[in-house]
């Protein structure tokens, strides 16, 4: 029991000792704390007066900047007030001065109105004194030649109008004759200046289109199981395809070159492709139209930025996309057209007509060769009448109708068109025919000429458009060599055929020699 006692006595103290020491702990605590936050105020307190210091100087600082900024800008702007100030005072004096000389000069002129007056009184007086002496001489003279002087005047006026129309009539005939003599002269430099200053080459289409294969091998596959694939070609592009011993060579037969090109086109694609039968033929063939089309649209478009013919309808620009593909006597159509509207323009500048209508009716004076169907109109009338449709101008219309003589020219442009499409077509070597034919004509044109006696030699030249006849002296008197010509003539007129007209010339010379012995 006294050990229970002693424990809870043991423990009642220890309780009692450690509150004591909690306490004074606690105590001890609140001081640290308490000197603490004295500390921390002193601290902040000391730094809330240095900031305001700082602040109180950054303060001070913008202000002294503020200042100074102003006083600049104050001196500034009393120095643009003072140099406005001084040059408004310049211009004061000046004006003063304008204003003196102006009163100075206005005392001039008033002194000199004053004199003026002064004169022009005096002038009066004169004149009215010259009036008088010029009536009474005028008295004396019509007392003297009879004659008042609204008489004279007459008589003179008549004198003069005589004369000057008999000069004018002199100098108008000269004029008339001198205008005979170089009228042609004139024509045939602008025709020649034309030519000149126009070369393009001409290129000869034909019937025929050659495809050149590898091998021969291929044109097996292109005849097909029984010919299937041939006849799928040839219905597809309506082209005759002749496979025959010809190495290496398929010839594609048709007289439309649209045609020709678009068969040779789809022939290449198919055997590049290797795959040939009668479906992809179909399908290539469709294809190759489209891309044609759109080339020929391209070349319409590309002809008339090189002209420089502008506003053109589309569908005009396709007709002259078209022409690359036709030929008229073995000329390129599209190429003759060019040549024309060059030469117009040049014929054009030269007689100074409008050079951009004569281009433009110049290319397409031969758009009605190139229809879609085949109309029974003439191709100028038919040009003409495409032209009209799309809104050309009147002037190129009837140059176009009438450049074969089909309507009458109403414009000055027509006839440049006619005579520059036949300067085209009528040059040596612009159209030819095959060759065969050509040399068999020109041949047959010789032999009929020497057939004649008396004829020694001849000549076909200018592209078989001249015949020159050389014949001997002894036997053809010069009224024979006339005769000859006639007939000579005549009988190529009726017996041959042949493209334009032929010069014939005979040719007689007479030689006399002698030798000095």
């Amino acid at each position: 029991m006294e050990k229970i006692f002693y424990i809870l006595f043991s423990l009642a103290t220890g309780v009692a000792i450690g509150r004591l020491l909690l306490q004074k702990m606690l105590k001890s605590q609140e001081i640290a704390t308490q000197s603490k936050i004295k500390k921390m105020l002193k601290e902040a307190e000391s730094n809330a007066e240095i900031l305001k210091k700082d602040r109180l100087l950054e303060a001070k600082e913008k202000f002294l900047q503020m200042k100074a900024e102003h006083e600049k800008e104050i001196n500034s702007k009393n120095n643009t007030i003072n140099q406005r100030e001084n040059s408004i005072k310049q211009k004061e004096q000046s004006i003063n001065q304008k204003l003196e000389n102006i009163t100075r000069k206005q005392q001039e002129l008033d002194t000199t109105r004053t004199t003026l007056e002064k004169q022009i009184e005096v002038t009066k007086a004169k004149q009215d004194e010259f009036a008088t002496l010029k009536d009474e001489h005028t008295q004396k003279l019509e007392a003297i030649a009879g004659l008042s002087a609204e008489e004279a005047k007459k008589q003179l006026v008549n004198s003069l109008c005589e004369e000057a129309r008999t000069t004018a009539m002199m100098q108008i005939k000269d004029i008339v004759n001198e205008a005979k003599l170089t009228a042609s002269k004139e024509a045939k430099k602008v025709v020649i200046q034309t030519i000149q200053r126009t070369a393009t080459e001409s290129a000869i289409e034909n019937t025929v289109s050659i495809f050149n294969i590898e091998n021969d091998e291929i044109k097996g596959r292109v005849i097909g199981r029984e010919g299937r694939n041939i006849r799928a070609l040839e219905a597809a592009t309506g082209i005759e395809i002749i496979v025959d011993d010809t190495p290496e060579a398929i010839i594609l037969s048709g007289f439309d070159p649209v045609r020709r090109e678009i068969a040779r086109l789809a022939l290449h694609r198919l055997v590049t492709d290797g795959r040939i039968h009668p479906a992809r033929i179909e399908e290539v063939v469709a294809k190759t139209k489209t891309q044609i089309e759109d080339e020929i649209i391209e070349i319409g478009e590309r002809t008339v930025i090189d002209l420089g013919i502008h506003g053109l309808h589309p569908e005009l620009i396709r007709m002259v996309g078209r022409m690359r593909y036709r030929s008229s006597y073995g000329q390129n159509l599209l190429q003759h057209s060019r040549e024309v509207a060059n030469f117009c323009a040049t014929m054009a500048a030269e007689l100074g007509l409008n050079v951009k209508l004569a281009k433009r009716a110049g290319l397409l004076h031969d758009i009605g060769k190139v229809p879609d169907d085949n109309p029974e109109l003439p191709h100028a009338i038919l040009g003409m009448q495409w032209a009209e449709k799309y809104k050309e101008h009147p002037e190129v219309c009837n140059a176009i109708g009438a450049h074969h003589d089909e309507i009458e020219m109403t414009s000055m442009i027509s006839p440049i068109i006619q005579a520059c499409d036949a300067i085209s077509g009528a040059r040596p070597g612009a159209r030819r025919e095959v060759v065969e034919s050509y040399i068999k004509r020109l041949k047959e044109l010789e032999s009929l000429a020497m057939s004649y006696p008396g004829v020694e030699k001849t000549f076909a030249i200018q592209a078989g458009r001249e015949l020159r006849v050389v014949v001997e002296s002894e036997r053809i008197t010069d009224a024979a060599a006339e005769i000859l010509a006639a007939d000579l003539s005549n009988r190529i007129q009726t017996e041959m055929t042949y493209p334009g007209q032929i010069k014939v010339t005979v040719i007689r010379e007479t030689r006399s020699v002698s030798y000095a012995k």
